[in-house]
């Protein structure tokens, strides 16, 4: 006789295996099924979350749609578009489609108020880069260039001193300890001095310990949720933890700190990203709010800028003519020269240019939903609720549009297209594009300009063992070199 528990354990089997089918047939006959893409794409997203966890999704996603044209699908409810007409659906400024679901799970794993960049609500978002917009507006950053030139001329001065002292400079550190300095200077109202000590501080410590988890607890929500029950700590999650309470309350006590200065002597206290946002209401925002925006910007603000000039370096460096007519050009300013004698330099906006053409600091997918009427992108008709990206990556590397798209080239910006021009995206599209991309230029012009009037004779260096292999880009949020170092011989 066949007991009663075997014959539960094969009915749960067929369940099972019933359902498995069921999703197989639902899937195969899914709103993406019919759309170009890997077989496998159909049935799991297994493979994109394999790329994602080994820092290699932007390359991956570029490498179909080298093999099936624009329009690739990644999983059954994700495509993505590598179009410039595809973009400008996505991104468009007028009824853009919304920030997807991903961004709640960022904003979940670093355990924040949400801020102008995670929050999906629209009406947030405008109320919020309405009052943060006019502070770091092109204007209104002219007011804080002092701030951005001080901290530039001490990073030139320690990469000097390095120089001498090793015989080379990892140029990737100090552009990280000077970026870092300036975003925590602009929100808090004082610098974090990494510059002036030469290594990270505890805040920097734990930025890069969030960070590291980032990918984990973004791709593994259950196992965090089931961590987060177990009656014991697991150390790495506890590591991660602690490590965003110290960031939650070096922000709150900075930005109150200097909320008491601006009160005490509102004339002359040092100009922030925030002086005039302290009084909350319709003028202003509360603390809370302020603090989840300072954060977001030291985030967004250190790595992305640090990674795009220690790219840039490394590829002016690696080509002789470049880097003359850079020094060149550089060379003619004058000694006390300011951000706005640069903006008018061809040439070495240019090399700007194509250093965010080929290492955007955040070249991946820029996550949004199909609107839940759907809506046609490039002759595909998709339903309400999908997930559609675009990547700056692959938008930058179209060959149609960029000719010879692998090789680093500024002149080709000297008779750019109005192509070139649409498909260049380093800073995202839209309503949504980065509210800080004029410091950010800002700062990468004031250093390379004063990089290259002082290192005029910098190369790549070959110490220590360093190669190309150093630089090849690992991309999770941000991408960055596989070395994490970046070492130059200056002279």
């Amino acid at each position: 006789m066949v007991s009663t528990p075997f014959i539960a354990i094969c009915a749960l089997l067929a369940v099972i295996v019933v359902k498995t089918l069921v999703t197989v047939f639902q899937r195969a006959r899914g709103p993406l099924s019919y759309l170009p893409g890997p077989w496998y794409t159909v049935y799991t997203s297994k493979a994109l979350l394999y790329y994602w966890i080994q820092g290699e999704r932007t390359t991956y996603v570029e490498r179909l749609h080298e093999k099936y044209g624009p329009v690739v699908r990644l999983s059954p409810s994700e495509v993505d578009f590598s179009s410039i007409s595809g973009a400008k659906k996505i991104h468009r400024f007028r009824q853009p489609f919304l920030k997807a679901s991903f961004y709640e799970a960022f904003q979940g794993h670093l355990n924040v108020s949400e801020s102008v960049f995670s929050t999906r609500d629209s009406d947030f978002h405008a109320l919020h880069r309405r009052l943060l917009s006019g502070p770091i507006s092109k204007s209104s950053l002219k007011s804080v260039e002092p701030i951005v030139k001080a901290r530039v001329e001490l990073a030139i001065q320690k990469m000097a001193a390095e120089a001498k002292s090793r015989g080379c400079m990892d140029v990737l550190k100090w552009w990280l300890f000077m970026a870092t300095d300036i975003i925590g200077e602009l929100s808090f109202g004082d610098s974090f001095r990494m510059l002036e000590i030469g290594k990270k501080n505890q805040y920097a410590e734990d930025l890069g310990k969030v960070a590291s988890m980032a990918g984990i607890r973004l791709s593994f929500p259950v196992l965090l949720k089931i961590a987060s029950r177990l009656p014991f700590n697991i150390p790495l999650f506890k590591e991660s933890a602690d490590s965003m309470t110290r960031i939650l309350r070096y922000a709150e006590e900075s930005l109150q700190r200097h909320k008491n200065i601006v009160e005490a002597d509102p004339v002359n206290a040092k100009p922030t990203l925030f002086k005039n946002l302290y009084k909350a209401g319709e003028e202003g925002m509360s603390d809370r709010e302020i603090a989840a925006e300072a954060r977001a910007y030291i985030v967004a603000g250190s790595d992305t800028t640090a990674h795009s000039l220690t790219y840039m370096v490394w590829a002016v460096c690696k080509d002789a003519t470049i880097k003359q007519r850079l020094v060149e050009e550089v060379s003619r300013l004058p000694e006390y020269f300011s951000d706005e004698d640069l903006e008018s330099l061809p040439y070495m906006n240019n090399v700007i240019r194509e250093t965010l053409r080929l290492y955007a600091a955040a070249p991946g997918a820029l996550p949004r939903t199909v609107p839940s009427g759907g809506s046609d992108i490039d002759g595909y008709w998709l339903p309400g609720g999908l997930t559609v990206t675009t990547q700056a990556w692959s938008l930058h590397r179209d060959g149609s549009v960029f000719p010879d798209p692998y090789t680093f080239n500024p002149s080709r910006w000297e008779n750019a297209t109005k192509d070139m021009h649409d498909a260049w995206m380093p800073f995202g599209g839209g309503p949504r594009n980065c509210i800080g991309l004029h410091l950010a230029m800002m700062e990468l012009r004031l250093a390379t300009a004063s990089f290259f009037r002082k290192f005029t004779n910098a190369s790549v260096s070959s110490r220590e063992g360093f190669t190309d292999d150093d630089m090849a880009p690992k991309a999770y949020l941000l991408v960055y070199p596989k070395g994490k170092r970046c070492l130059i011989d200056g002279s």
